[in-house]
């Protein structure tokens, strides 16, 4: 690909392609924390939140889930059935959160399914 040159003519060497930077992708980590904030304010509107314990909160939040959606499959597995349905979670709750924080989960997790059926 060098073409033959004459040796009166200086030796010029052929452009290179320059090699294009991939740019890295930034992998968005989905967390609670906007969520965690916005009921902090609505129940405590002069309350601050440090950046540990929000961590430590969406932590908390992250293994509730797990136990929930663990507990929801293994009812549904032991029912034969290949969904999980709002009673599959509901069942769950009951199980893996105690007394009257069950009871409230519940009471807001129908009014959020109501909701959102309704519209």
């Amino acid at each position: 690909w060098h073409q033959k040159l004459k040796k009166s003519q200086p030796r010029r060497s052929l452009p290179r392609r320059r090699k294009k930077k991939k740019k890295r992708v930034k992998k968005s980590v989905e967390t609670y924390k906007i969520y965690i904030f916005k009921v902090l304010k609505q129940v405590h509107p002069d309350i601050g939140i440090s950046s540990k314990a929000m961590g430590i909160m969406n932590s908390f939040i992250n293994d509730i889930f797990e136990k929930l959606a663990q507990e929801a499959s293994r009812l549904a597995r032991y029912n034969k059935k290949p969904t999980i349905t709002s009673r599959e979670i509901q069942t769950a709750v009951r199980l893996v959160l105690p007394g009257e924080l069950a009871k409230h989960a519940v009471s807001e997790g129908t009014k959020a399914v109501t909701k959102f059926t309704s519209s």
